[in-house]
């Protein structure tokens, strides 16, 4: 009999399934069948009979497992630095257990900075003081000798440099600086474009590239939206008094690699609020908003010109920072790497590498502007170098943005004045300290030969700042008089504090220890002859292949912990080559800094980025080209004026031989 619940109707399935299944699988049917099993038209045929699993049970089954798997993923995300942490610990972990020697042990130490260093797992700086935890744990080294690499030479030459920085940046000489170099190169488009990158890539040889985009970047945005609006307002007087007709007389000149006025035209965009019944919207024409900053580009040459000029200052300030050994952090990192592991050398100081970088940097400036300007607004040398043209509305406008920039700096100030004075006798002291062609003012201490490095002129200037007085500080007394009762310098130690790059000095430190491990342990010996074969290949096969594998890397980590975990590895390969070692780490070192292809590869391109103009397509294909262009010109100067300067094509005294020791 049929039960009003149903019983009987389920009781053919039950004993189908009992037929089937042992004991336990029946008890577990039989505990989900209430409720879940049904014999209706929504059944699947089983064979033997009609059974379904109730849509409810199998969604809830799902949802449930879903939910869980989801759950654990979350975590995971979360967590994933934590995991990445650990796991890279323990997987290298038989490295040194195994193997059981000095080199192992250093090894294990150099693969997990350099896994953290790449994925940032840690903050660089904390990931740089493991090898003071590791060496001596390890027995390495002594905890002393490891805590005596993180303060340096290079940190004292920093802390001058910086000291400059901080009051060029604190009484605005910069922006008065790139903003007279702008007004010396003229409006044209393309000549501002050049102006904004030449006076950049100055600024950067001194400042730190971050620094330097951040102060440029607002000149240029300004600039851009006064040319647009200048447009519109034309524009809107066009259609004003004309009724839409077009006005050639006061038509802007837009043309880009020939392009007829009617071609432009067609381009144009109505402002809104006008009618322009010949202004129809089309496809390549549509109003692009900007999500960073909310600004309409009237046509899309507008835009095109916003990202030429963010890309020019994030490129520029880079370049810049190739020209002088304080321009960059990897420039710095490689010098004291150099002159402390080849200390008979003393060849690498602020003129020479001035001399080597300078030519190069000029060129792959040039150059990058040439790729830019075609790439976002075509290259009509005819139109740049035409004599007498009227200025067009655009130029105009684009020339009072500039000069009302510069008026409101005032004129130059007594704190300005002082600074230059201070940053031209910095730079002249470092250049003749050791020119090599003529004895510099070192050869007056030629009693303590060698004691008087660069960082010695930076303390020297940098400790200036903390004494030339200011401005006074006054303070009224009971009576209402104005009183001076001190002074005021031209930097404070607070205001320094606020611009030293101290994760960056850190940083430096743990790359210096991480090298002086691997000479104490002789794992840069070991690898040295692991890649001896190498020599069999080409110089400047190995070059290449050198500065393309650093370039590919130091897009994905930052650029001084590229550079520190690479000098330790290359300079035992040259050794083993029987290359000079300048030949492969000075080309390294440059490329260290071609950082151009994504928006997190390097500070400046992220600062440019943020403005909203560009996409991330926009700067690989730009920075594509900026990098072969780099990497060209670098294997360029190393089979010219580079060997010649270094006398390259030799095996130098100073560098040690290699004898044919393999790991125990």
């Amino acid at each position: 009999m049929a039960s009003s619940d149903g019983t009987a109707a389920r009781t053919p399935a039950r004993r189908r399934i009992r037929s089937r299944a042992t004991l336990s699988e029946h008890h577990r049917a039989a505990a989900w069948a209430p409720g879940r099993w049904r014999q209706d038209d929504r059944h699947a045929s089983t064979g033997r009979g009609n059974i379904t699993l109730h849509p409810y049970m199998c969604g809830e089954h799902y949802q449930r497992c879903l939910l869980r798997t989801m759950k654990v993923l979350s975590y995971v995300l979360v967590y994933r630095k934590f995991f990445l942490i650990v796991f890279s610990l323990l997987i290298l972990l038989p490295l040194p257990i195994i193997l059981r020697t000095k080199e192992a042990e250093c090894a294990y130490t150099l693969f997990v900075v350099a896994i953290f260093w790449l994925t940032e797992a840690l903050p660089l700086s904390v990931t740089a003081l493991l090898p003071g935890l590791m060496f001596p744990l390890f027995g390495i080294m002594p905890s002393k000798n490891v805590a005596s690499a993180y303060f340096k030479d290079f940190h004292l030459l920093l802390i001058g440099v910086i000291c400059l920085a901080t009051s060029i940046e604190k009484w605005n000489l910069h922006k008065r600086i790139a903003l007279r170099m702008v007004m010396t190169v003229g409006v044209n488009p393309a000549w501002l474009t050049l102006g904004f990158m030449s006076s950049t890539a100055f600024l950067s040889m001194w400042l730190s590239n971050t620094s330097t985009a951040a102060m440029v970047m607002p000149i240029v945005e300004a600039v851009a939206q006064q040319i647009i609006s200048a447009e519109a307002e034309v524009e809107a007087t066009q259609m004003t008094y004309f009724s839409g007709s077009t006005n050639h007389g006061l038509e802007i000149d837009e043309s880009v690699n020939g392009h007829e006025p009617n071609e432009k035209k067609d381009k144009t965009i109505p402002v809104p609020g006008y009618s322009n019944d010949a202004g129809k919207t089309s496809s390549n024409t549509e109003l692009e908003k900007n999500s960073g900053t909310g600004t309409k580009y009237r046509t899309k040459k507008d835009h095109m010109m916003c990202k030429l000029m963010c890309l020019c200052i994030a490129y520029s300030s880079t370049i810049g920072g190739l020209t002088t050994i304080t321009g960059t952090s990897t420039n710095l990192i490689f010098a004291e790497h150099f002159n402390m592991r080849y200390p008979e050398c003393r060849c690498i100081n602020f003129g020479s590498w001035f001399m080597l970088s300078f030519p190069a940097a000029i060129i792959i400036l040039l150059l990058s502007w040439i790729w830019l300007q075609w790439l976002f607004l075509g290259f009509d040398f005819k139109e740049m170098f035409k004599c007498g043209k009227t200025k067009t509305v655009k130029q105009k406008a684009c020339a009072e943005v500039i000069k009302q920039e510069y008026q409101k700096l005032g004129p130059i100030r007594y704190q300005e004045i002082v600074t230059l004075v201070l940053f031209i006798l910095m730079a002249l002291l470092w250049f003749s300290r050791d020119p090599g062609f003529v004895p510099g003012w070192s050869a007056l201490f030629s009693k303590y030969p060698g004691f008087a490095t660069d960082s010695t002129v930076a303390l020297l200037i940098g400790l200036l700042f903390f004494l030339i007085p200011a401005k006074r500080l006054t303070k009224t007394t009971p009576t209402g008089e104005i009183v001076a009762f001190d002074y005021s310098p031209l930097i404070t130690w607070k205001e320094f504090q606020s611009f030293m790059p101290w994760d960056i000095a850190i940083l430096v430190g743990g790359g210096f220890a991480l090298a002086d491990g691997c000479e104490e342990s002789g794992l840069s010996k070991w690898i040295g002859n692991k890649l001896s074969p190498l020599g069999s290949l080409p110089v400047w096969l190995i070059i290449l292949i050198s500065s393309l594998l650093v370039t590919s890397l130091t897009e994905v980590a930052s650029n001084p912990a590229t550079i520190t975990l690479l000098l330790p590895i290359l300079s035992p390969l040259a050794e083993a080559i029987q290359v000079n070692p300048l030949y492969i780490l000075i080309p390294s070192t440059l490329c260290t800094s071609f950082a151009f292809l994504l928006p997190v590869a390097n500070p400046p391109n992220a600062i440019v980025f943020s403005y909203g103009h560009l996409k991330v397509i926009d700067m690989v294909k730009a920075g594509l080209g900026v990098n072969i262009v780099g990497v060209a010109v670098v294997m360029l100067g190393m089979s010219t004026w580079i060997t010649t300067l270094f006398d390259l094509s030799t095996y130098p005294s100073w560098a040690p031989a290699i004898s044919n020791e393999t790991m125990p």
